[in-house]
């Protein structure tokens, strides 16, 4: 037996106001859609948006529903309307919020694994590294690749 360690590079700023113009405009355009969050259960608010390679930006909040788990995250909220209202645009990034009472948390968020698996897979489709940013109301970390967050991903090859 060999013992392993995994690395995950990624980027660490201490606040949006650090980031690229590209960057920060995804992630306040992930902020706004927290607006459209539809959380009376959790009070947990979560905005995303994807950037596609033509500069479109498609942004989804969470939406709980009273039969849990028939809701879903805003990240796959966001990435499914994507890929249904702009098909085979490839994605470029995804930016991610998470607040409570229009406040956003001071660490950032983070996707769950089935968010995860559907980042994997439009990753993939779009034969590109999708840029992931995960943003607060404090620091803001970026990682360049599903495999940063989700290091041995599921696939059907």
């Amino acid at each position: 037996m060999e013992k392993k360690t995994l690395t995950i590079p990624y980027e660490a700023y201490g606040s949006i106001a650090e980031l690229g113009d590209a960057d920060r405009s995804l992630l306040e355009a992930a902020i706004e859609a927290t607006k459209g969050s539809y959380a009376p259960y959790s009070r947990f608010n979560v905005g995303a948006a994807v950037r596609l390679a033509d500069g479109t930006v498609v942004q989804g909040a969470n939406q709980e529903n009273a039969a849990f788990p028939s809701g879903l995250c805003a990240e796959r909220t966001a990435m499914f309307a994507a890929g249904a209202q702009h098909p085979g645009v490839p994605f470029e990034a995804l930016a991610l919020v998470c607040s409570r009472e229009g406040k956003l948390l001071p660490g950032p968020g983070s996707p769950c694994g089935a968010c995860r698996q559907v980042m994997a897979q439009y990753e993939r489709v779009s034969g590109r590294p999708l840029r992931i940013i995960l943003g607060s109301g404090g620091p803001v970390l970026v990682f360049e690749g599903v495999e940063s967050i989700m290091p041995l991903i599921f696939n059907d090859l």
